[in-house]
């Protein structure tokens, strides 16, 4: 059943691809038209949902998202990830306190704490299709990466409570929180430190990768022991891995990009069709429960009204809330700067508020642990992440469309950054090779050292100009062999190479330098990062190298 389900939902999604449709969209419509096939049920493990999927999946974003933008974002992203989800779990659960009350207040906040995170797959895909401003994107995944962590400890929080028949105690919730972030993070770094130190010593790329695949289940599962949030610790572990990423060795990076992203298309079609089997049951138990299929929809839409909601008004007032004299002042005071955000941009963010694993893995636990009032709060979870997901996913494309969110010059900009770091790479390690052409020299004479080093030199000048889209000067800039072909060619090859190879890794150097000092964006750093490791990963395969090994 499992190979059945992996396969279909990939099928669908390679469909929704190619022809340019939302997969997460498309594979949970199927899943739902399947879910009614005779002896079909498939049950959700919540453990499993979240130790084997919910891990690699934060752990890859984690990977993916620049550290910059992230830190310059932090405090939007704050208020997102943490503010937002604590204002949703505690105005749901009041309303929903109002509206089923037989449940209890404590059932009530727990349904909440279930369906106050957004899951930001679908809406940064959607987003990355339709080139929404950098600045956006940093927001909606960096929210991604720490609301789980809040709603789970609510969770804990409450579920803990029902079990214990006590009552809510939100300076305890404050400690747990507490506890949960500062072992969490703590565990994260520890683990990505350890990790760090051996990729680079252990010299085997092949190893560095396997040791990266077991990382964010091993950060997940030793701070989930340690009774912190493994939420947390997998997105420090994947953040502090992906900043220092770039001191790994090359064919490290070249390996594990695909295989995460790999992962990510499997997972995430996975995850989005268990939602969609998930249908038929949750219908025919609400039908036969004895509130009747019409009131628990009722209650549940009227949820799913307020989820929809409570997201935009939060975004607008907590961000121009800034505006207003007081907070203005105490933040300038502070220095406490954010990247401006335009109203249309605003409303995107607002609009991107799409339910997914974790409230389906949060819910069937509660499910499992609460009997007639766990399977009122699964239909209502549910509904809310169903209609999440049809409601915003498939109005997010017309919205980012008709407000023209996009930022047409950020192409433009990468672009001459990438010309800038590109010229300034060269320029810097040809000045840190002289040593090498004065060793070289001693050997095949100055006179050829000199013309391998022109060579070298024509060869970034082509390059410089084909990135340019400057064919006249690509042309006159390749380089010559005049006065090379005397030297035998398998060892004029080998100096090239080695000298080839050492200029990218000085060029290396000179990209983490300038990330560091924040001379430069991070994506962009990365582009020009991977054109580096593509190249010796050429250099490699030569078979001039070949020969030679």
């Amino acid at each position: 059943m499992l190979l059945l389900l992996l396969v279909g939902a990939l099928t669908v999604t390679a469909l929704a691809r190619k022809l340019g449709w939302p997969a997460p969209l498309l594979v949970t419509a199927v899943a739902i038209a399947v879910s009614f096939l005779p002896n079909l049920n498939v049950e959700i493990e919540p453990e499993l949902i979240l130790t084997l999927v919910l891990p690699p999946l934060l752990y890859s974003a984690a990977l993916d998202i620049s550290f910059q933008d992230f830190r310059t974002s932090l405090r939007q992203i704050r208020r997102l990830g943490i503010g937002l989800v604590i204002i949703t779990a505690l105005v749901v659960g009041g309303i929903a306190n109002i509206l089923i009350g037989e449940i209890g207040l404590l059932a009530a906040l727990l349904l909440g704490a279930i369906v106050a995170p957004p899951d930001a797959v679908s809406a940064t895909a959607i987003g990355k299709k339709l080139g929404l401003p950098r600045r956006v994107m940093t927001v909606l995944s960096g929210e991604s990466l720490i609301n789980d962590a809040a709603a789970l400890t609510m969770f804990t929080l409450f579920l803990t409570g029902l079990n214990q028949h006590t009552e809510v105690n939100f300076g305890q919730g404050f400690v747990l929180l507490l506890v949960n972030i500062v072992v969490g993070v703590g565990v994260g770094l520890a683990i990505a430190f350890v990790i760090q130190f051996v990729r680079i010593r252990i010299d085997d790329p092949l190893i560095e990768t396997v040791i990266g695949l077991l990382v964010p289940f091993a950060a997940y599962l030793l701070a989930e022991e340690l009774q912190g949030s493994g939420v947390l610790a997998v997105v420090a572990a994947g953040l502090y891995l992906g900043y220092n990423a770039p001191k790994a060795s090359y064919v490290m990076r070249l390996q594990e990009q695909p295989i995460w992203a790999s992962l990510d298309v499997l997972l995430e079609a996975f995850v989005f069709a268990l939602i969609g089997l998930q249908f038929k049951n949750v219908l025919i138990e609400a039908i036969n429960s004895e509130r009747g299929l019409g009131y628990s929809l009722g209650v549940a839409f009227i949820v799913l009204g307020v989820v929809v909601l409570i997201r935009p008004a939060y975004v607008f007032f907590s961000y121009y809330r800034r505006q207003i004299p007081v907070f203005k002042e105490r933040r300038i005071r502070r220095g406490r700067a954010e990247p401006e955000m335009s109203w249309q941009d605003l409303t995107v963010v607002s609009w991107t508020g799409m339910r997914g694993v974790v409230t389906l893995a949060a819910a069937a636990a509660a499910k499992a642990a609460l009997g007639p009032a766990g399977d009122l709060i699964f239909l209502i979870a549910f509904v809310v992440t169903i209609g999440t997901l049809l409601l915003q996913g498939l109005t997010l494309p017309w919205v980012i469309k008709a407000l023209k969110v996009s930022d047409p010059d950020q192409e433009a900009r990468d672009l001459a950054a990438e010309q800038a770091l590109m010229s300034k790479t060269f320029k810097v390690a040809m000045e840190q090779m002289q040593p090498t052409w004065e060793k070289l020299a001693a050997k095949i004479g100055q006179d050829k050292a000199d013309k391998l080093m022109a060579r070298i030199q024509g060869s970034a000048a082509a390059r410089m100009a084909a990135l340019q889209d400057d064919d006249d000067g690509a042309a006159a800039a390749q380089p010559s062999r005049l006065g090379l072909d005397r030297v035998p060619q398998q060892q004029m090859a080998k100096y090239m190479t080695d000298a080839r190879r050492q200029m990218n890794e000085l060029r290396r150097k000179v990209l983490i330098e300038e990330r560091d000092q924040g001379n430069l964006d991070e994506e962009v750093m990365r582009t020009v990062l991977l054109e580096l490791d593509t190249e010796e990963f050429a250099l490699d395969k030569s078979w001039q190298s070949r020969m030679r090994s």
